[in-house]
């Protein structure tokens, strides 16, 4: 069984296979960026003014029972997001990659914004009612858009078993192995633990899983950032060396003849995709649970997500590894880099504020990742007990990660990851049009001096849309 489970996760290191999912990404990123006029910089500031506006937004108390605020839904998008990728992910980048990875890293961000806005509108353009207010995802446009609902289903499938399991073994492996290292807690131990507090937290439905996000997300991020923040004051002096370190490393001829830029192109855009989701499909399905008035409103935060996610907590961890060396010392895997590293720069204190962020960051996306396999299964059919047989499989998945090896878990993940990217890929470009024209319409109404709103005949021709006939009451 073993064996056939190497045979199987070996094809995602494939190169051909790679190569393959990084030109699509790269290709419909900068398309979606040109064919956008740059949406991700032109309305930078727009975001910003968006999430505030999201986050102070009141609502009356039978609303808030019902429904899932912008700022909730990019809480959960965040949550699952910001995780293992930003801690484990980028060291593990740095040691198999070198320095370079970290500029790939960035490129794939930039680039790929402009994938995660198109994704996250059509979501919301094609969101249904239920019983929490709203859902949605690739699946639902990919059926009610493309009218192909077995591509929905195919990626529902992939979705839910990358994130809802594959993915949260991941969270629950580094959390185990970071736990280990700082106190000696025993690995099974802990995922016992890890188990049941996931329990309480998924059987609490969408809106217990929207509030935890929006307590842990804005904490951890804070905290983790004040630290590298003080890291990179403590080695100001080292700042202009790295920098140099990761663009010479990026394309260097040294690098380029002992093929270094290929290991670091590949690692960097792999670990960028698991870390900011960016065209993956997996974001879509919370920015569609927000109620807002205009569906590039959501778009717009999510694609902010994307910008925290890998300029701000990926190169947090980028610089506090590399201004340590901890890269370079043998016999250290995944988040025992990122340990090593911070213990070099503010002591033994070190191994136990990476665990404790490591629980938080990689907590909150077990809750984010359970969230994306429901709303998914939901999708293929409304069943209790299917839904219940998935909570205990996400259960399980928790127990494994935390004692299995570092390498399985994320050759799974990566594998399951391409696949889910390359469908969704295929039907935003496809469907890219329709996400062009509600921006349009976003950005006239702005200019008109309008808080935007937008109803079905606001682009002509669209159909099979539920929930824009009316005003709906949001931002």
């Amino acid at each position: 069984m073993l064996d056939l489970l190497n045979s199987f996760v070996s094809f995602s290191n494939n190169i051909l296979w790679s190569y393959v999912l990084i030109a699509m990404l790269l290709i419909l990123g900068i398309y979606f960026t040109i064919r956008t006029n740059f949406v991700q910089f032109r309305l930078f500031g727009e975001m910003f003014r968006l999430l505030g506006q999201g986050a102070s937004n009141s609502v009356t108390s039978k609303e808030k029972t019902k429904k899932v605020s912008s700022f909730q839904a990019f809480c959960i998008s965040t949550a699952s997001r910001v995780g293992t990728g930003n801690l484990a992910g980028v060291a593990i980048a740095i040691s198999i990659g070198g320095p370079g990875a970290v500029f790939w890293m960035w490129l794939i961000a930039l680039v790929g914004a402009g994938s995660s806005f198109v994704e996250s509108t059509l979501a919301q353009i094609y969101k249904v009612h239920d019983k929490n207010g709203y859902r949605g995802g690739p699946a639902y446009y990919m059926e009610k858009a493309l009218n192909k609902r077995w591509m929905g289903i195919i990626f529902s499938i992939l979705i839910t078993i990358s994130f809802g399991l594959v993915f949260n073994s991941v969270q629950a492996n580094t959390i185990s192995f970071a736990f280990e290292k700082a106190f000696g807690i025993d690995r099974l131990v802990m995922g016992i633990g890890l188990m049941i507090f996931t329990a309480i937290i998924i059987f609490g439905g969408v809106k217990r899983v929207a509030r935890v996000a929006e307590i842990i997300v804005p904490i951890m991020a804070i905290l983790y950032v004040f630290v590298a923040f003080f890291v990179v004051i403590k080695n100001f002096s080292a700042i202009p060396e790295m920098f140099s370190l990761i663009i010479s490393s990026a394309f260097g001829f040294k690098q380029a003849v002992g093929g270094g830029i290929a290991a670091a192109l590949m690692q960097g855009i792999k670990r960028g995709l698991f870390s900011n989701e960016a065209g993956m499909g997996s974001a879509p399905n919370a920015a569609a649970t927000a109620d807002v008035t205009h569906p590039v409103k959501q778009g717009l935060i999510q694609t902010l997500g994307v910008f925290t996610d890998t300029l701000l907590i990926c190169s947090a961890t980028a610089f506090i590894v590399l201004l340590s060396g901890a890269y370079k010392i043998e016999g250290l895997e995944g988040i025992q880099i990122t340990q090593e590293a911070l213990s070099t720069h503010i002591g033994s204190l070190g191994n136990g504020f990476v665990a404790l962020c490591i629980l938080l960051f990689a907590f909150s996306s077990i809750v984010g990742n359970y969230y994306y396999g429901e709303t998914n299964i939901e999708f293929i059919k409304t069943n209790k007990v299917w839904l219940f047989i998935y909570r205990l499989a996400v259960m399980g998945m928790v127990i494994f990660g935390s004692i299995a090896k570092v390498q399985i878990v994320w050759d799974l993940a990566d594998l399951f990851m391409g696949l889910m990217a390359i469908i969704n890929l295929i039907a935003i470009f496809l469907l890219g049009k329709i996400a062009f024209a509600a921006l349009d319409d976003y950005v006239k109404q702005k200019r008109q001096g309008k808080d935007p709103v937008f109803h079905a005949n606001s682009i002509k021709g669209l159909k099979n849309v539920e929930c824009w006939d009316e005003v709906e009451k949001g931002l």
